[in-house]
């Protein structure tokens, strides 16, 4: 493809009625980005809150894992069908759709009386942020016309998707322990019912011909599934138990399967054409490595400053603030530079000082300050991610057909949903390993010593499970790097200022 052009289709609006730059694309930008907010928001509003919905509803410690995994899998491994269903009912009927079930899901997840409704709320919460979030961004895709109105319109989709998963443990805290858990559910409501009126701006995309691939939507979810599953069976039980082996099989026969049935299939939910542009499957690798360490960082940071430092959730959430300060300036000024410096030279460096950060955070100890570890770590981990989000969003959407808009955009959160739970999966696993090597059962040891004022316990425990986490953090530093080395090799795309060929000069 053109090193540095957007495929025209995918710039001009779907209808005759927009008129770029007006106050009507304004007001259609701020509903898009509220909903983007809170969508990505809720992937990590619950992390904070975690510890009281174990102690209110009495969820087990291998169940409480999947609270968080539950929605990640939900969104990531539908995605696709909600790209595609967009592309085929209406992108908006679609982003209206999805944003009504995620507010009716955050309803139940408020009111949920245990675990198990607890989980099947963030399932549905899933369903239908995979519903809204591909619609969003085709939305603006074939709004915005290429060049800075697109890039400023990607900058602002870009930021709330960076800082949306650090306001989310902001907002956990304070929701957490000003009112209760169940306000980190209850505060997506009016959020949702402002977005859904505020739909009225958005104006109906055209739809396009064929049909949803049922069948690539339950092999490709149901093999995320089984292999998130399997990982985290294997770090319980060990990797040649009979369970753990029947779902690694299963997640094998389902992905291969959902393979097939993509290149097979004339309809299907990932077009197999989109990974022949090299810059758009780079930037789908990289965002699976972002997202398998970001989410990762999140998790162990979350648990290391409430489980070691003892602080309380909102000041957890509080301490959050330098992510929150050098995502937003990084993105900002990513988006600037878009328009001048090829993506892999922004997207590149940025990677490497997050990993940076994560080398810095895995030199943490029981006693580590904030102000002189922590606080500068977070800004430095969080710069570096900040600059990748623009210039992988702009890669991922860059000389897309039209009628495909909408699954590309899907793919690029697929990735980091995905990556997320499977990095998360991963690096759990490793760091639970780690810390019970130096002290078995280590995170109960340290509950058994709080509860027993046996400080000396509590101080061996505090030892293992910072050794884990450190262990984590390298191998969270290690997804960062493995993304530059994707962004060196695959991602080639120029300068996104450009008006396009017509887009026939770049299909498949």
């Amino acid at each position: 493809m053109s090193a540095d052009t957007t495929t025209a289709a995918s710039a001009r609006p779907d209808t005759a009625g927009t008129s770029p730059g007006g106050r009507h694309l304004g007001l259609a930008l701020f509903v898009i980005a509220a909903a983007q907010l809170m969508v990505v928001l809720d992937a990590t509003i619950t992390n904070i809150a975690l510890p009281s919905i174990q102690t209110d509803l009495g969820v087990s410690d291998a169940n409480l894992a999947w609270i968080v995994n539950a929605y990640a899998l939900a969104f990531g491994g539908l995605l696709l069908l909600g790209g595609r269903a967009g592309d085929l009912f209406g992108r908006r009927r679609m982003f209206q759709t999805g944003t009504a079930v995620f507010t009716l899901a955050s309803l139940l997840g408020g009111l949920a009386p245990n675990e198990s409704v607890l989980i099947s709320a963030r399932i549905l919460q899933g369903v239908g942020a995979a519903l809204a979030a591909p619609s969003a961004l085709a939305l603006i895709t074939t709004t915005f016309p290429a060049g800075k109105p697109r890039n400023t319109a990607m900058g602002v989709y870009a930021a709330m998707g960076g800082l949306g998963a650090t306001v989310g443990l902001l907002l956990g805290g304070v929701l957490t322990d000003v009112l209760d858990w169940r306000w980190v559910f209850f505060i997506n409501i009016p959020i949702g019912l402002a977005v859904l009126f505020g739909t009225k701006t958005l104006v109906e995309a055209e739809r396009h011909p064929g049909r949803l691939d049922i069948p690539g939507a339950i092999t490709g979810t149901g093999g995320l599934i089984a292999l998130v599953y399997a990982i985290t069976r294997g770090g319980e039980h060990g990797w040649t138990d009979s369970l753990t082996l029947t779902s690694f099989t299963s997640a094998a026969a389902l992905l291969i399967g959902f393979l097939l049935l993509q290149a097979r299939t004339t309809d299907a939910m990932m077009p197999l054409r989109l990974f022949k542009d090299r810059t758009r499957w780079g930037s789908y690798a990289t965002m699976l490595f972002i997202g398998a360490g970001m989410f990762a960082t999140f998790y162990f940071l979350t648990l290391y400053m409430q489980l070691i430092l003892r602080y309380s959730p909102v000041k957890t959430g509080c301490a959050y603030l330098p992510f929150s300060a050098g995502m937003g300036i990084a993105a900002a000024v990513s988006s600037k530079m878009a328009a001048h410096v090829t993506p892999r030279l922004i997207a590149g460096p940025g990677l490497l000082v997050a990993a940076v950060g994560m080398f810095w955070f895995a030199a943490l100890e029981p006693d580590s300050s904030y102000p002189a570890h922590l606080m500068p770590a977070m800004f430095v981990t969080a710069l570096g991610l900040g600059m990748s989000f623009v210039p992988l969003t702009l890669g991922a959407v860059s000389g897309v057909a039209h009628q495909d808009a909408g699954i590309a955009s899907a793919l690029l959160n697929t990735a980091q949903q995905i990556g997320g739970a499977l990095g998360l999966a991963v690096l759990s696993t490793i760091s639970t390993s780690a810390a019970n090597e130096k002290l078995p059962e280590a995170a109960s040891t340290l509950y058994q010593g709080l509860a027993a004022k046996d400080f000396q316990l509590v101080a061996k425990a505090a030892e293992a499970l910072t050794d884990g986490y450190t262990v984590a953090f390298l191998g969270a530093g290690a997804m960062f790097l493995a993304g530059l080395a994707v962004t060196a090799l695959a991602i080639n795309a120029g300068k996104q200022h450009h008006t396009e060929k017509p887009a026939a000069a770049h299909m498949g």
